[in-house]
């Protein structure tokens, strides 16, 4: 008996996605057919490909092998028989990411696409519902502020992030400089989330010591952060892409300029096998050229 394609693309799916159940959704197969296809590789191949976990499951050093010589002449192959050469984009493309950096950036940098003919569907999310989408399938390109580590992806850097505090002139002629923790100590702090990651991270890395104040207003978008800001709630750390053209005009001020400002890297990750489509490779070429420009 030889391994046939179909048997080779459900192994791919269920290595890619560690569980039978996830690759049955991404292949639209019943779930005891993918086991049963995978069973029958793995009587050809001699030996387990994985091991079952209470959920999900595990390659072994033979699933590894395995996955290592066939993932790449399956995506391939896959692409060939998918391309429609009558169009330009011939399928949509999924993306996912941040809400703040999809509207601010990624959606401007493909608008061309969408003018040229391309269907573009866009959502927005954390990091682990996003990798979540991405490996089942339900998204061909994600943003993610956290580099991914789930096996099957393909990732590259896409923006470095530095981060600014900031304060409408109202509270920033108010302090003193050098802006220092105690001189904040009575100013609301304005967070996206309760546990104030950027603002924590900024107190860690510019400041040398932990915030251990709760903030004042949480409002789980950036875009909220600054109007908050810029409306004169208090002080709060933003992605200097959010912000550039109002520290520009005036409307808000940057309290610091650290000689090293905090970073965080924006990742993008992609499901290896709609990587090399056309329609996937222009959008991801479009948000990879849009972070070349002065952000």
């Amino acid at each position: 008996m030889k391994a046939s394609l179909d048997l080779l693309r459900s192994f791919l799916a269920v290595y890619r996605s560690g569980s039978v159940t996830g690759a049955a959704e991404l292949l639209g197969l019943a779930q005891p057919t993918v086991t049963a296809q995978l069973r029958a590789l793995e009587e050809v191949v001699g030996r387990p490909l994985f091991d079952r976990l209470p959920r999900g499951v595990t390659p072994t050093a033979a699933g590894d092998e395995l996955a290592r010589r066939v993932a790449e002449p399956l995506d391939r192959l896959a692409v060939v028989l998918a391309d429609d050469t009558t169009s330009a984009y011939p399928r949509t493309v999924f993306l996912g990411g941040p809400a703040e950096f999809l509207a601010e950036r990624a959606v401007p940098a493909v608008a061309g696409l969408v003018g040229a003919g391309l269907q573009l569907r866009v959502s927005a999310g954390l990091p682990d519902q996003l990798l979540d989408d991405l490996v089942a399938g339900r998204l061909d390109l994600a943003v993610t502020s956290v580099r991914p580590r789930r096996r099957g992806l393909t990732v590259e850097p896409l923006y470095d992030e530095e981060f600014v505090l900031v304060a409408a002139p109202s509270w920033a002629e108010r302090l003193p400089a050098p802006v220092t923790p105690q001189a904040l100590r009575d100013v609301p702090l304005i967070a996206y989330a309760e546990e104030a990651p950027i603002l924590r991270r900024y107190w860690r890395t510019v400041f040398d010591t932990r915030l251990t104040r709760a903030p004042s207003l949480v409002v789980a978008d950036l875009r909220a952060v600054r109007a908050a800001v810029l409306a004169g709630a208090g002080v709060s750390v933003l992605p200097t892409y959010l912000c550039r053209g109002e520290l520009a005009g005036g409307a808000l001020r940057a309290l610091l300029t650290p000689s090293v400002s905090p970073l965080n890297t924006l990742f993008l990750a992609a499901r290896p096998a709609v990587a090399g489509r056309r329609e996937v490779q222009a959008v991801r070429r479009a948000l990879l050229a849009a972070t070349d420009d002065a952000w």
